[in-house]
């Protein structure tokens, strides 16, 4: 790719720099002249055909006017609107703290009850141990004149619930 410059009022096809007055001077713009197929092809746009005005009628006119003025309507709406708005927004932000302080509550009791489950637990466990059945057995039979059960004396029957058993009446001897 050849680049040749060349300043105002010189030939594309002329290879040379033409040397002008008003180009030695700096007055003239100078331009950059290539060849081949990488030479842009200048994009004139095409000016827009000033439109003709129309003319509008007077009472349009006024129309016009009015509807771009903010009337006492338009104003008390736009603050009632924003009045709701601040409204909503307002009781929506204490909904959502007094939800974070009802799961703060909530985590705190939760962290309360398994303190206490823990504690009965261990409760019920050290009770558990320090029962002596065999210190049992023997003041039941020989102190209280207690007597173990004989198989004879054992009944068993279904129940209909796993919880307790009532008794209303005697157990029919079968």
């Amino acid at each position: 790719m050849a680049e040749k410059r060349y300043s105002r009022g010189t030939s594309r096809n002329n290879s040379r720099r033409k040397n002008t007055k008003s180009a030695m001077a700096g007055e003239g713009d100078s331009y950059t002249y290539v060849d081949g197929n990488t030479v842009r092809q200048l994009r004139v746009a095409a000016r827009p055909e000033p439109e003709e005005p129309i003319s509008v009628s007077q009472t349009t006119r006024k129309n016009r006017e009015r509807s771009l003025q903010m009337n006492l309507g338009y104003v008390l709406f736009l603050t009632a609107a924003a009045v709701v708005t601040v409204f909503v927004c307002v009781n929506f932000l204490q909904l959502r703290a007094a939800n974070t302080l009802l799961q703060e509550k909530v985590a705190s009791l939760t962290a309360e009850l398994d303190s206490a489950v823990l504690e009965n637990d261990s409760e019920y466990n050290r009770v558990m141990n320090s029962v002596d059945l065999t210190h049992i057995k023997e003041v039941t039979t020989e102190e209280l004149g207690m007597q173990l059960a004989t198989s004879d004396q054992v009944v068993t029957y279904e129940a209909q619930t796993s919880d307790y058993v009532r008794q209303y009446s005697e157990i029919p001897e079968e």
